[in-house]
């Protein structure tokens, strides 16, 4: 019962520091503005705006395990990027906590 509902939730979350501590390969996905990842985004995170998600982009994106991002826990982005990522077969972790708590965290954030 509980059991199972704690399970399916860490098939589809993940939290800053487990993906800090994540060994190389993930694909992390910037689901805000482009603004937003100018001013400051997760090292080699790449600038995808959830409402830009279409089979042309999933198609460009690398191989390997997706998480999702947006600004942080008062903000859906990722959860609407990690939808329309499987809806088009590319399924992905919503990082909990997002960009704001990756920050609060004191972990790299690179700007362009």
């Amino acid at each position: 019962m509980h059991i199972e509902h704690f399970s399916r939730r860490l098939e589809v979350e993940t939290d800053v520091s487990d993906v800090a501590a994540a060994p190389e390969g993930l694909v992390l996905v910037d689901a805000r503005s482009p603004e937003a990842y100018a001013a400051g985004h997760l090292p080699g995170a790449i600038s995808l705006p959830h409402a830009t998600i279409d089979e042309e982009a999933v198609a460009a994106l690398p191989d390997g395990p997706l998480v999702a991002y947006c600004w942080g826990p008062a903000c859906n982005g990722a959860v609407k990027a990690c939808l329309r990522l499987a809806e088009l077969g590319r399924p992905a972790k919503e990082m909990l906590g997002g960009f704001e708590y990756w920050q609060r965290d004191g972990h790299p954030v690179e700007a362009r």
